[in-house]
């Protein structure tokens, strides 16, 4: 990694052009970036390169009990990082990505990488930014937690992020602030009805509208325990 951060203004279309072809060569290199999403900013390095994963934890403060949800560019690449897909949670797909829906799915257990103990799962979303939809596009999956030191606020702009990360980080994309900061919400979609693991910006009620016949886990025993092997680690894992 370089000695300085170098940063980027991605709020116009030559800044954003510069600072993503910056970011990418950077993530290719191993090295942790900041980025805007439609939620908080993230903080994220290859989902492939388990010592760049590694770095994203380590400049939050955070262990492997905790890990990272990875970022995708389009909903085509779920099938290459995730098994046994319920269609519901293709459904859901449809319906609100890119968005504010974190799905949390079985993973492919061939692939070569390591993000800490996620009980054989993977969280994924695609996310509603530009500048984030073309970062992904140029290096794929990207492991992207919130910029921010654990228990700290979520960072809203790239200078909150930098204030907490500092030099642990390679590139600074800077979108401009956050429209509303509000989490994504997370669904388990291990089992064969899916589960809210965190309330976030897509509310219950649009999920049962966009599920249909299929009922959330829990709407007819509220203190139902989800089945075996579901995740545990996810709601702080998991958090933008």
């Amino acid at each position: 990694m370089s000695d300085s951060p170098a940063h980027f203004d991605c709020t116009t279309p030559e800044g954003r052009q510069e600072g993503v072809a910056a970011a990418a060569d950077a993530v290719r290199r191993g090295e942790v970036v900041v980025l805007p999403t439609d939620t908080v900013y993230g903080v994220g390095a290859d989902a492939f390169n388990p010592d760049a994963v590694a770095a994203v934890l380590a400049a939050k403060g955070r262990d492997r009990h905790m890990p990272p949800p990875v970022l995708v560019p389009h909903a085509r690449t779920v099938d290459g990082l995730a098994i046994d897909v319920p269609s519901y949670a293709r459904d859901l797909m449809d319906r609100f990505w890119p968005g504010p829906l974190t799905l949390v799915l079985l993973a492919q257990p061939s692939l070569m990488w390591d993000l800490g103990e996620t009980n054989g799962t993977v969280a994924l979303r695609i996310p509603r930014d530009e500048t984030a939809i073309a970062l992904l596009s140029e290096v794929g999956p990207m492991a992207v937690t919130s910029a921010n030191l654990t228990g700290e606020p979520a960072a809203m702009t790239a200078r909150e992020a930098e204030a907490m990360l500092g030099d642990a980080v390679g590139v600074y994309l800077d979108g401009g602030p956050c429209e509303d900061g509000e989490a994504s919400t997370i669904l388990d979609c291990t089992q064969e009805r899916p589960r809210v693991l965190r309330d976030g910006a897509v509310d219950e009620d649009a999920l049962r509208e966009a599920l249909g016949s299929v009922r959330l886990e829990g709407d007819d025993a509220p203190d139902a325990p989800g089945g075996p092997g579901t995740p545990t680690e996810r709601p702080g894992g998991a958090n933008l």
